[in-house]
């Protein structure tokens, strides 16, 4: 006998569901449909938007879609896929697809390079489309004033390759990866190894355009401070479609010195990189070394081990960085053998793990396919972590395998010097290094991807007790759904409730603020994803 937990449905009311689900289904195409007539009579007409449209039914969709998806996990033909793409081709396109997707009720997701953690820029579990920048990636580099003006759709190996056809003698605070897009990777913060030096790239932009809700476009003086301030380092898709930036470019001198030195466990790994947490952050500002520990095999057959690499950044000529870390970090064992002197632009691809050699037009290409899956999550450090803490860490990281692997990117300099209210990135003074952790696997399925989450949830866990606390901070460009996902009601309190748990840990004590500007900017919440800001109180 069947219990009341188990009682079936009658007809009446499978047959309702089946109703509502074709209706749910047919007023999805309708609104589709109309948001797709809609779109010419909002856009220019010297502009076709017809060319800017993929829809399941083109050949080229999936090809499109899956060319900026540089995560295998969201590969799946049980990924959600879009309704369709506007890969938006004049300015008129992006406004007219957020008045119409507006207008018929349509969620939207915004893409500049695909770099997104948890593809949140192209996958969502409501009707969606996707508005795509890579065809807006025009770069206009000014030497005399040191500025550029750079669009949303741009690499940053663009900006670099386009910063030194100009000056042998700039350079811009990023990140490390040629194909990141600008739009997400400078909104959310955007790192790299002029950090210690120069600060954040937001800590360098001094313009922006961006179209808000209602298809207006705004630079910094109409959008007003308060909106400038939350795009730099609060994530640009919670409050429209960023168009470009203007950064400042920095000076860099003519040769600088990077080096790569590895150390197993084997090779007193653990106490070098001990040292690593007390001096790291302490270092000259011109100096950035980055830990990175991964499992490799041992010199023994079979036997995993964890190999640090200790990659190295310096302003300078290796005839003063030799003395220095003599002086200030002898335990590496630095060598003139381990340094190469090169321009700042070969240094780029030295950081992006170009063999040498590698001409510099190597930055202008795009990503073509995804190679593996991965998650990733971050930490922040305030104190240095114990060698029974490594110890542990280290069996874990055998545990993974090869696919699992840190990164620790050391703080203080320029980054303690500025005011954690400066911008929504909150991660300044008090911190030693930031860790991003990475598991990868080629294994296809459900069952192996549950495995490599779980074991990245596992490494995760395992840091709890070395890492910040109250909140424990994250970084919000390493997006981590695992922290806190937004409730989906449209209840006002619900919202800011479940976004205080993810939110806290991006954004600390500027959260309140970045409601705020939500609620002046955005007061219905068009633009959102799983980790968006919503309007407050």
């Amino acid at each position: 006998m069947k219990t009341s937990c188990q009682r079936q449905p009658s007809i009446p009311i499978i047959l309702a569901i089946i109703l509502f689900s074709i209706s749910c289904a047919n007023s999805d195409q309708v609104n589709l449909d109309m948001f797709f007539r809609c779109l010419p009579i909002n856009s220019s007409p010297f502009y076709p938007v017809s060319q800017a449209i993929y829809t399941p039914n083109n050949a080229s969709f999936l090809s499109v879609l899956n060319s900026y998806i540089i995560n295998r996990r969201f590969l799946t033909s049980a990924t959600p896929k879009p309704l369709a793409i506007i890969a938006a081709k004049h300015i008129s396109h992006i406004q007219a697809t957020v008045i119409c997707a507006q207008r018929y009720g349509l969620e939207i997701r915004i893409r500049s390079g695909g770099h997104d953690y948890e593809g949140l820029s192209f996958v969502s579990n409501n009707p969606f489309l996707v508005l795509d920048m890579f065809n807006f990636r025009a770069i206009d580099i000014d030497i005399a004033s040191e500025t550029a003006w750079v669009q949303a759709g741009a690499t940053l190996g663009e900006v670099y390759y386009r910063i030194a056809e100009k000056s042998k003698v700039h350079a811009f605070p990023a990140g490390v990866c040629p194909t990141v897009g600008t739009g997400g990777h400078f909104s959310g913060g955007g790192y790299g190894n002029l950090m210690r030096k120069y600060g954040l790239s937001v800590d360098n932009i001094i313009d922006a355009q961006i179209v808000i809700v209602n298809g207006s476009i705004l630079d910094r003086k109409s959008m007003g401070e308060d909106v400038f301030w939350a795009i730099r380092g609060g994530g640009g898709a919670s409050f429209g479609v960023i168009l470009s930036w203007r950064i400042k470019l920095v000076q860099v001198p003519s040769m600088v010195t990077v080096f790569n030195v590895k150390r197993t466990l084997e090779q007193n790994a653990t106490d070098v990189v001990y040292r690593w947490q007390h001096v790291a952050d302490k270092l000259p500002k011109e100096l950035f070394i980055r830990a990175m520990p991964q499992t490799v095999n041992g010199s023994h057959k079979g036997k995993k081990t964890v190999q640090i690499s200790f990659i190295g950044h310096y302003l300078g000529k290796s005839e003063s960085l030799i003395p220095l870390m003599n002086v200030r970090f002898p335990d590496l064992r630095l060598q003139q053998d381990d340094c190469s002197e090169m321009t700042w632009i070969e240094s780029t691809l030295f950081w992006a793990y170009f063999p040498p050699g590698t001409p510099t037009s190597a930055l202008l290409v795009r990503p073509s396919k995804a190679d593996f899956s991965f998650k990733s999550k971050s930490d922040y450090v305030k104190e240095p972590i114990p060698k029974t803490g490594l110890e542990s860490m280290w069996k874990l990281l055998i545990k993974i395998g090869e696919g699992g692997w840190m990164q620790w990117n050391p703080y203080g300099g320029r980054m303690s010097e500025i005011p954690e209210s400066e911008t929504p990135f909150p991660h300044r003074a008090g911190n030693i290094f930031k860790i991003q952790y990475s598991v990868q696997w080629v294994e296809e399925g459900t069952e192996a991807t549950n495995d490599y989450l779980k074991l990245s949830r596992t490494l995760y866990e395992v840091m709890r007790p070395y890492v910040s606390k109250s909140p424990r901070e994250a970084f919000l460009n390493y997006k981590d759904l695992d922290i806190g996902i937004a409730s989906s009601s449209k209840n006002r309190a619900i919202l800011i409730n479940s976004a205080r748990v993810y939110g806290s840990k991006y954004f600390k004590g500027n959260l309140d603020r970045l409601m705020h500007v939500k609620t002046s900017i955005d007061p219905n919440n068009f633009f959102k994803n799983e980790q968006s800001i919503p309007p407050g109180p």
